[in-house]
């Protein structure tokens, strides 16, 4: 930095007629259990919430806001009962809760990288959906960009689990397993040609599948809508989050 400091005053007319870009700088690393960040309108969440069923620790941080454009990673290194999730630290925006059919688009966008060593863990939308605004979950649909280390979505129908729908939305193609966690339905999308580091859509087409085959109402409200990496195990692990963006219409 002081460096380049010292060329800007050398070189004053290069400097003046350099590109800039505004963002906002690299905020301060989290590593607590439930600690959170804030930028513009996005919240980083550590969210390890399953941190006693193993060994490790996890940290996150905002790299930078270009815009309406997110750059954030996490990094960890869990051990311990291999089938249990440690932690889903995740970045959620703001939104009003209303039923599905009020909503026209969510488009999103999310460019990714996942690295480590034995990583068992996932890349995922995790949204929640009840009969009402402040009502207990009916629903929770997920949507698995990326999927490491043979772990699976919740089943009815054992595991591996035998995907019930094999659908194509926005161009993604997608395997559809159907389970329950206690007497919430669970719908997880998860991508069928392995990771998709890159990924631009539209969350309401989901919804409006799931809508014509799997008879979801569209009185449905969404209530919790999130982006992030379910953890299991693994060391030396890193996501990073090039770009991130999303818009509730």
């Amino acid at each position: 930095m002081f460096l380049h400091l010292l060329t800007c005053v050398f070189l004053v007319a290069c400097c003046l007629s350099a590109p800039t870009k505004v963002l906002e700088r690299r905020g301060p690393s989290q590593c607590g259990q439930y600690t959170s960040i804030s930028t513009g309108s996005y919240t980083v969440y550590a969210n390890q919430w399953g941190a006693s069923t193993g060994t490790g620790s996890q940290c996150s941080q905002i790299d930078a806001l270009t815009g309406t454009s997110l750059a954030w990673s996490t990094t960890w290194s869990w051990s311990g009962n291999e089938n249990s999730v440690k932690s889903y630290t995740n970045v959620e925006s703001p939104f009003t809760r209303k039923p599905l059919s009020q909503y026209t688009s969510i488009p999103t966008s999310w460019s990714w990288s996942y690295s480590g060593t034995s990583l068992r863990a996932n890349v995922a939308y995790d949204t929640f959906l009840s009969t009402c605004a402040s009502c207990g979950q009916t629903y929770e649909v997920m949507v698995w960009l990326g999927v490491y280390g043979g772990i699976s979505p919740l089943s009815d129908n054992g595991y591996p689990p035998t995907p019930v729908a094999t659908p194509t939305i926005g161009g993604t193609a997608f395997n559809l397993i159907k389970g329950h966690n206690g007497n919430v339905i669970v719908y997880s999308f998860v991508a069928k040609n392995g990771p998709v580091t890159s990924y631009s859509g539209d969350l309401v087409a989901f919804y409006r599948y799931l809508q014509a085959n799997w008879q979801l109402s569209s009185g449905q409200y969404l209530q919790t809508l999130q982006a992030g990496t379910e953890v299991f195990t693994g060391s030396g692990a890193k996501l990073v989050t090039s770009g991130y963006s999303i818009k509730v219409n």
